[in-house]
């Protein structure tokens, strides 16, 4: 009888469904946008074929992740977490004085099925852009369609209760998820005792993190893992804020976190390895539809990563991580080519990452991490 002992995650950033990419599925919504650039949500679609080529619209529910497919199938993690970052939802409530809405049709949900996502991350800059009507319907959506959420909730317990994942053994993959104003999350999305809303940290001081570890203590059983998932930080750059640094390395000193899955920034950023336990800093877009919108400077918004992560189910300590790196090309997700593989691994290798090629048996090209 082979007992198991570790159990692999897939995590991602950014999947950004909504916009351009609602527009090429087989049920797009409302185009109209809000937005000083663009006041059509089909014309992210126009940009993007300038660039790379015509959309056969309507795509099939697993167009969206194309390559990407046939590396989960090899790796075959235990679970999958992505930060979703769109509302599912008709609601025409626009959020007011926003600059930017998402929001996928309702109809269009097995693009995320197509992939069999476990668990959305919703404590982000973009669930509540069509009100809070929208992310009710949100949060119904993915819960008929038997997915996970975090972040996000009916009212303030409901936001910060995390999502609980079995493992083997009787054990938890338990997801805490939650926001800072420094990603663009507004203050009034807060939730609260009777509204509704995401989990936004007020700040990241000591205070904060012992209330987060209070509340991650209070609920977590022995064997359980805890995954806490941070949208924080600026779209682009790649410094990273003291202070980020600061509250993953308390969350782990304190027991409070196995991983920081950390997201907001439209690209990759640096990976560290603390006392054993892996810190994202920002895992990027995997999904967006910014073909036609270009790079800031020397940041790709074409590059992408699926990471793969090994962790020990007795201790939680990193075993093994796998990097794919992916681009994005007609709103597909495709092998990296030699040019965005080099500018990945730079970033990497700026956070001291050691990285190895994968094996040759997997069909698209990547790192695995040592450390």
């Amino acid at each position: 009888m082979n007992v198991k002992t570790s159990v692999t995650l897939l995590l991602a950033g950014d999947v950004m469904t909504g916009r351009g990419i609602d527009q090429v599925l087989a049920h797009p919504g409302v185009p109209l946008l809000h937005e000083s650039y663009l006041r059509d949500a089909r014309d992210y679609v126009r940009l993007a074929e300038a660039v790379n080529g015509p959309i056969a619209a309507p795509v099939a529910p697993d167009y969206l992740w194309g390559d990407a497919l046939a590396e989960m199938a090899r790796i075959a993690p235990d679970l999958r977490i992505v930060n979703l970052e769109t509302a599912i939802t008709t609601s025409d409530d626009a959020w007011p004085a926003k600059g930017i809405h998402y929001r996928m049709h309702p109809a269009n949900i097995n693009c995320l099925s197509a992939a069999r996502i476990d668990c959305c991350v919703l404590a982000n800059n973009h669930v509540l852009d069509w009100g809070r009507q929208g992310l009710a319907e949100t949060l119904r959506v993915l819960r008929q369609a038997g997915l996970h959420s975090a972040g996000a909730g009916a009212d303030g317990e409901a936001a910060w209760a995390p999502a609980t994942l079995a493992l083997a053994g009787g054990a938890r993959l338990l997801v805490f998820a939650c926001a800072t104003g420094s990603s663009g999350v507004p203050a009034g999305w807060s939730a609260a005792p009777k509204l509704s809303g995401v989990a936004l940290l007020p700040d990241l001081s000591q205070a904060t993190l012992q209330l987060l570890a209070h509340d991650v203590a209070r609920q977590r059983n022995p064997g359980d893992l805890v995954l806490v998932s941070i949208h924080w930080g600026e779209n682009w750059g790649l410094d990273l804020p003291p202070e980020h640094r600061d509250f993953a390395h308390r969350l782990i000193d304190v027991g409070a976190a196995d991983i920081v899955h950390g997201h907001s920034s439209h690209h990759p950023l640096p990976i560290e390895v603390y006392r054993g336990k892996p810190i994202f800093y920002g895992c990027g877009d995997l999904i967006n539809d910014y073909e036609g919108i270009g790079a800031q400077g020397s940041l790709r918004s074409d590059v992408g990563c699926l990471y793969f992560v090994t962790l020990a189910l007795n201790n939680g300590g990193l075993q093994r991580l796998d990097i794919v790196a992916l681009q994005r090309q007609r709103f597909r997700l495709t092998a990296a080519d030699a040019s965005a593989r080099r500018w990945l691994a730079r970033i990497f290798k700026a956070g001291g990452c050691r990285l190895e090629p994968l094996p040759s048996r997997h069909q698209l090209k990547g790192w695995s991490l040592r450390w």
